[in-house]
């Protein structure tokens, strides 16, 4: 009875302090400084992008609920991830809209297709660690002709799958490649995507400073994209992370679309 007592003890005390350790992580989200400033009331439509976030899961066969998403929240820019070719064959009727497309469609969940209003003035697909698991790395020029750069990502989760690729026992090393990335261009920059993540965790703090980039929820609240079939225990997994010459004009999470993410979508101010 000692014994079991004792357990108990210990289990209480290490579930206090892991909420407690969790909460002073959480905390900034919601009442710490803006990373990233609000952009200017009357800002020019110009020099703004917006961009929305869907992890559509490849087995949902609902798109016609993305779709409607897509028409009411008319951003510039669709990153949709775990696209199959039958995601990609659904979602071709964006190109009326999104003219410049980029997809890499895979039936190993980390396809990816990029939707954009805006031309391509340079685009490379690279494959950072996993043969299967594309990253995007796009130059984009905004209507004002000012030009930008977006890195599109779905890192692997890490958890053990015997179907899809996973990062069991190993080093997240591709965000840290795509933070060398920017670094290495010198030009406004946002890195955007399904993170399998939350964005304090060390990897995702460590490639925010070594990329000089900022974590746009930071100070606005954490906008939790997964799992959009539970109503407790959400995670912001789907994240947007930009260098100082951005603000932000707007961010949301969008409605469900059958998936087990919800879309993000963010509007962001090249700065004058």
């Amino acid at each position: 009875m000692e014994s079991l007592k004792r357990s108990s003890i210990f289990l209480i005390t290490g579930l206090v302090a892991a909420i407690a350790i969790q909460s002073i992580r959480i905390f900034p989200y919601w009442f710490g400084e803006k990373a990233v400033p609000d952009a200017v009331e009357k800002f020019s439509e110009e020099n703004s992008v917006s961009i929305l976030l869907t992890n559509v899961l490849i087995t949902n066969r609902e798109s016609d609920k993305l779709l409607e998403v897509i028409k009411k929240s008319d951003p510039d820019l669709i990153l949709a991830m775990e696209v199959n070719q039958w995601w990609v064959n659904e979602l071709e009727v964006l190109k009326e809209d999104y003219p410049y497309v980029i997809k890499q469609p895979n039936e190993e969940a980390y396809g990816m297709a990029l939707y954009s209003k805006f031309p391509f003035l340079e685009n490379q697909i690279k494959f950072l660690k996993h043969k299967n698991v594309p990253s995007f790395h796009t130059r984009i020029q905004l209507t004002s002709g000012k030009e930008f750069s977006l890195h599109s990502v779905h890192p692997v989760a890490p958890m053990p799958s015997d179907k899809y690729p996973d990062n069991v026992g190993e080093k997240e090393v591709e965000l840290l490649k795509v933070s060398d990335l920017v670094v290495a261009e010198e030009m406004p920059s946002i890195v955007a995507g399904d993170f399998n993540d939350v964005s304090w965790s060390n990897t995702a703090r460590l490639f925010g400073y070594s990329g000089n980039l900022k974590n746009v929820r930071l100070g606005r609240g954490l906008y939790n994209s997964f799992d959009a079939n539970l109503k407790i225990m959400r995670w912001p997994l789907d994240h947007f992370f930009v260098t100082e010459e951005f603000e932000v004009a707007d961010i949301q999470r969008l409605p469900n679309i059958g998936s087990d993410h919800f879309p993000v979508y963010a509007q962001f101010v090249l700065s004058e």
